[in-house]
């Protein structure tokens, strides 16, 4: 009995599934579709024999290539000669592609089959593989085919930002179009400022210096002498300024009101700006052709090399082209019209607004241009499919060029294309050599600075980190130094202390107060103000106030170290206070015994 085992790739890894009840399902197709969309039926008739894991994304993509293109991968092989049956004639190994069930039959010996039942059974696989394998979810599933399909994409485009010809095409098209804008607006400028001065036209052919003119002239009665010198910065021309000049005055034109050359001036400024950006447009060309095709650039140059890569839609396409096709691109009309009328077929197409055919006699016209459009080819080929894009072919191929022209003319024998091309083989190692020599430093600099950059970013985000509690800390610090500061000023400023401000108890005062109002009579009270009087005198308090005196009378530093002191000695008000409570007691025991 034949044992079918079928293989499935996914971007996980390979798996290798062995199939129960091999005869009915080739025979009922039908239940077999049926049982693919159960779960519970498929695992009757599937089991899982081995799956083999990838180690890498890079590895994915290698044997996601390898099996595109037919060849079987290491990681493919061995996991067939592990778990396959060593007798190969009963094995029978269903693959979805061909390519690779022929490959894996040629090298390997196994009989393969696709199609049918197979493709039913991947169906199943592909639908229910995420619950046939462990520790595999869906959602993990979605992800790698997602990544693969993402890397094997790329790879297989080989998509590079500096080569985009994409770009060319879209700038020559506008670049076509803005000179056929500027020459119609340019036209639209001479005949209405012809009306105010006819003679302008005559004089000067340019058509964005004539609008140049036009702006800066206005009205032709207002030129003179002042102006002669910006006249001829803007013609460039001392003859043609000095024309202009003469002209304005003897002129046959009409009279213009002010508000017609307001008009006139701000078209006539439009034209110049377009005028101003196609030049900026043509900069722009010159330099995405230099990346993206330098040989055809130096060999055509870069508005018509351009052209023909516009016209064939890609560099990939233009390189495809053989020359006879080359030769006659953008003559398509003429060549199907000759074919069809059995006249002369067109001997150039875009070609022809070179310079090199222009440089050629009438009778060498085909020649030349058979000779360029073979030359443009080789360039196209060498812009496309190489590394490292140089100008060194395409001006080895100039040169070439050059020396059939003079053949032509003067019969001088040209150097052979062999050697032509050893010559620029040399070359342009070297000068690959140089370039990869100029990137890698680049590269380098551009680490450098990357790394410059982020060491930056993590020392001011330490700094930020380490702020934040000294800032705390100096918020908290400066309301007790204000604090402290209050009562050292007041003495400063009025040279004693307020009793308002000293450092003395309030609560001491309130209670004393109390006593008073609860023990003596309002005339007690009135008494008790002039017992202090009596008690400046004595001794004691003298003792207490001397420091006080002399520190009124000191500088600052003493004022501090009183100031500190004050809560513990008590001031002379309170030393007054005392002892005027202890004569009120001795009063008022007097008074109750009388």
């Amino acid at each position: 009995m034949v044992l079918l085992h079928v293989l499935f790739e996914h971007a996980v890894g390979y798996a290798l599934l062995a199939l129960k009840e091999v005869e009915e399902i080739s025979l009922l197709q039908p239940q077999v579709e049926e049982s693919v969309l159960n779960l519970g039926k498929f695992h009757n008739i599937v089991r899982l024999v081995a799956f083999c894991p990838f180690a890498s994304s890079q590895v994915a993509l290698e044997n996601a290539n390898a099996v595109s293109e037919g060849v079987v991968h290491e990681d493919l092989r061995l996991l067939l000669e592990t778990h396959l049956p060593s007798k190969k004639k009963k094995v029978l190994l269903g693959v979805g592609d061909p390519k690779i069930g022929a490959a894996i039959q040629e090298e390997l010996g196994y009989n393969c089959q696709t199609g049918g039942v197979i493709a039913e059974i991947l169906r199943g696989v592909r639908l229910h593989f995420h619950n046939l394998v462990k520790g595999l979810t869906d959602l993990s599933a979605c992800k790698a085919q997602l990544g693969l399909g993402h890397s094997y994409s790329r790879a297989k485009v080989k998509f590079n930002v500096n080569r985009v010809d994409n770009m060319i095409i879209q700038s020559i098209s506008l670049l076509d179009q803005l000179d056929k804008d500027i020459n119609t607006f340019s036209m639209r400028v001479r005949e209405w400022y012809g009306y105010h001065f006819p003679e302008l036209v005559k004089i000067i052919n340019d058509n964005a210096t004539y609008c140049r003119l036009a702006q800066f002239i206005g009205n032709r009665r207002e030129l003179n002498e002042d102006k002669l010198e910006k006249l001829e910065e803007l013609t460039m021309d001392g003859a043609k300024a000095k024309a202009i000049l003469d002209a304005s005055r003897s002129s046959m034109g009409m009279d213009i009101s002010a508000i017609d050359l307001i008009n006139i001036e701000s078209f006539s400024s439009r034209v110049v700006s377009l005028s101003e950006y196609r030049q900026s447009l043509h900069t722009y060309l010159r330099s995405k052709m230099s990346q993206v095709a330098p040989s055809l650039s130096a060999l055509i140059g870069e508005a018509v090399g351009a052209r023909l890569i516009a016209h064939a839609g890609s560099l990939t396409n233009l390189a495809k082209y053989p020359a006879s096709t080359v030769q006659i691109l953008g003559a398509e009309k003429a060549l199907f019209r000759a074919l069809k009328t059995r006249g002369n077929t067109p001997k150039y197409g875009l070609i022809f607004h070179s310079t090199f055919i222009g440089r050629a006699a009438a009778k060498n016209k085909g020649r030349i241009s058979r000779y360029l459009a073979n030359k443009c080819s080789i360039a196209s080929r060498i812009d496309c499919f190489s590394e490292v894009p140089t100008s060194v072919f395409g001006e080895k191929l100039r040169e070439q060029v050059e020396e059939r022209l003079s053949f032509y003319e003067t019969g001088e024998i040209p150097r052979k294309n062999l050697d032509v091309m050893k010559e620029a083989m040399v070359q342009a190692e070297e000068a690959a050599a140089e370039i990869t020599r100029k990137l890698e430093k680049q590269e380098k600099k551009r680490l450098k600075k990357e790394k410059k950059r982020l060491a930056a970013l993590a020392l001011a985000s330490s700094e930020n980190s380490s702020s934040t509690p000294e800032e705390c800390e100096e918020t908290s610090e400066k309301p007790k130094k204000k604090k402290k500061q209050k009562p050292q000023e007041v003495p400063q400023e009025n040279g004693m202390e307020d009793p308002s401000i000293s450092f003395s108890k309030p609560k001491k005062k309130k209670s004393f107060s109390k006593e008073e109002l609860m023990s003596s009579d309002p005339e007690e009270t009135a008494g008790s103000t002039s017992i202090p009087k009596k008690k400046k005198s004595s001794p004691k308090e003298e003792t207490v106030n001397d420091p006080e005196e002399a520190g009124h009378r000191s500088g600052s530093k003493k004022k501090r170290k009183f100031s500190k002191e004050e809560p513990v000695s008590s001031g002379p008000e309170e030393a007054a206070g005392k002892s005027s409570s202890k004569k009120k007691k001795k009063f008022h025991k007097a008074s109750q015994e009388d």
